[in-house]
């Protein structure tokens, strides 16, 4: 299955947090935070401004994004883990 985000939504794929300390200590899966980083996999076409103009995206497929640890909708495409969520949750590229 092949999802494509609608307006100002974007797909992306989380990057997995170090399960290992910088001292070796392996980080159970229990104890690990959500990771907080991802990559972006699609965008949307972008919202309508006060104008009716459809104002693009900033992001761009590829690039690597900062999101709040419980942002946006998870869905599961092909065994992949994916968040869908607005450019807005979005804290940084």
């Amino acid at each position: 299955m092949k999802l494509r985000p609608l307006a100002d939504r974007v797909i992306v794929k989380r990057i997995d947090s170090e399960t290992k300390t910088a001292s070796g200590i392996v980080i159970p899966d229990a104890a690990a935070e959500k990771p907080d980083q991802g990559e972006v996999l699609a965008v949307g076409p972008g919202k309508r401004n006060d104008k009716g103009d459809l104002a693009a995206l900033t992001v761009k497929v590829g690039d690597r994004v900062l999101f709040g640890k419980y942002s946006g909708q998870t869905v599961k495409v092909d065994g992949d883990e994916l968040l869908v969520m607005k450019e807005d949750d979005l804290f940084a590229v």
